[in-house]
């Protein structure tokens, strides 16, 4: 009894066209390595097991095959099968031959990328990159996560992998909930918890929300991310600084708007905390205003010398919006994070999202384990450790090297604002590039629209080097501060 086809293994697209069989299938095997749509170096399945698919006779594909060898298109060595060949240019006597990609699709021009809306290609990689929003991704918890995803899988039930409940699988939010409480002092319960690839999902979530419900601004903080701002205003909202001072944001001006968002547990870029009155102030104004509260607590496990400060959202549960994510403890790559909602919000919110879970059951999964396990708390303590090292490191460096130079946002987080004498920031930023050393200036987080006084500053990330190059970036660092 013959086997059925979809037991081969390797599945090829071929409809062989012409006279004959084997002319045919040669023909289409040709066409298909000289476009590059079986690319240099793929392997073609057994002649007995192609031969089985398309319902030939084995010698015919045996044929095509050495037909096909002889003139180049593929190479076949015992052992390792039969395989497309790389294809070579022509070139003049002497000079080296050079794989032919004239049948691959051509890499896109710059102009071309903007007119398909792509992003811009890649800047070469910097040797040191001090640009803050990234952990030591080396120090991923590759072993311990792995272990963790063998638990999930072989106790997770069937149904774990069909189309999932759109606020997530119900063990990672229930899980969520007891640590958030225990750790951030959330008030959270797993009905109100909605798992979202990345906080950006989260904020574009939010902002259609928002405007469904009519709302036309939002309060932001005057220094932010841009990428935030544009979320928002991609959902038809403006967004509208608040003032800053040496207490952080200033709340007073919360009059009208809609809706706030805030870092209020770790100010990103600035790093300083909401001042108590403030965040008293913030929830006072929701509550008088019926506004929403957008808290984005970012790295709030990363704070090294005081208690870690309580979430915002612990205050008003009815009007807060808490938001987390793995990026920074974990790895932005797992795509994972979390909205704590208002009872009266969940509704929108699941039909703004589309009904559908948006992250993978395993990764959902996986994390559940990894807290329920506490492997999750122990990693945070030894990246906790590990970054403040390297935070009071650049202290000593910075009081040796640079005393001119002044840094701020140092109680917790994974980056510093380091301010610099007038007049300086830019000459460090054309040393730092000559060292390719990636670091940004303060104003670069700036709101368009914000009037604080404009800072010579830079903000430098001290998260993302790995721990055998954090000694070099650190070097680089300083050679370009101004002594």
């Amino acid at each position: 009894m013959a086997k059925p086809w979809a037991t081969f293994g390797v599945d090829l697209h071929l409809e062989p066209t012409g006279p004959g069989i084997r002319r045919g299938l040669t023909d289409a095997l040709r066409e298909a390595a000289r476009t590059g749509r079986l690319a240099p170096g793929t392997r073609l399945p057994s002649s007995r097991s192609l031969a089985a698919d398309l319902g030939v006779a084995r010698n015919t594909v045996a044929d095509a095959y050495a037909d096909l060898v002889a003139e180049g298109w593929l190479m076949a060595r015992q052992g390792s099968g039969t395989r497309v060949a790389e294809r070579t240019v022509t070139s003049p006597p002497g000079s080296t031959a050079r794989p032919d990609t004239s049948g691959l699709p051509p890499a896109p021009t710059p102009a071309s990328r903007r007119a398909l809306g792509l992003p811009p290609p890649p800047a070469p990689r910097p040797a040191y990159n001090l640009i803050p929003g990234t952990p030591d991704l080396a120090s991923f918890p590759r072993t311990q996560w792995l272990k963790a995803a063998r638990r999930a899988l072989s106790t997770a039930p069937n149904q774990a992998f069909d189309y999932g409940d759109p606020r997530g699988r119900v063990e990672l939010r229930t899980a969520l909930a007891g640590y958030l409480s225990r750790a951030r002092g959330v008030r959270a319960d797993p009905e109100r918890v909605l798992v979202c690839a990345g906080f950006s999902q989260g904020l574009r979530i939010l902002g259609a929300v928002l405007r469904a419900r009519g709302a036309r601004t939002v309060a932001v903080e005057s220094y932010g991310l841009d990428v935030h701002w544009n979320l928002l205003a991609d959902a038809g909202l403006r967004t509208v600084p608040l003032p800053f001072d040496e207490r952080g944001t200033d709340p007073g001006e919360l009059t009208d708007q809609d809706a706030v968002l805030l870092t209020p547990a770790h100010q990103f870029p600035m790093g300083g905390t909401l001042h108590r009155d403030r965040r008293a102030a913030v929830v006072e104004w929701a509550r008088r205003t019926g506004g929403l509260v957008v808290e984005d607590d970012y790295d709030g496990e990363f704070r090294y010398d005081r208690q870690p400060v309580g979430a915002l959202q612990g205050l008003d549960p009815d009007h807060v919006v808490y938001a987390g994510t793995a990026s920074k403890s974990l790895a932005p790559g797992l795509r994972l994070a979390w909205l704590v909602l208002p009872p009266d919000l969940m509704r929108e919110v699941l039909g703004a999202k589309g009904g559908i879970d948006s992250c993978g059951a395993l990764d959902q999964l996986t994390l559940a384990e990894f807290l329920t396990s506490g492997a999750y708390d122990r990693h945070v303590r030894a990246a906790r450790l590990r970054y403040r090292r390297r935070r009071d490191a650049l202290m000593v460096e910075l009081a040796r090297r640079a005393p001119q130079v002044h840094a701020t946002g140092i109680a917790a987080g994974l980056h510093v604002v380091l301010r610099l004498p007038p007049g300086t920031e830019r000459p460090a930023l054309r040393a730092a590039a000559w060292q390719s050393l990636a670091v940004h200036a303060l104003n670069r987080y700036q709101h368009p629209e914000a009037t604080v006084e404009r800072r010579d500053a830079l903000v430098v990330g001290y998260g993302t080097p790995p721990d055998h190059a954090w000694s070099g970036a650190l070097e680089a660092l300083c050679a370009v501060l101004p002594e």
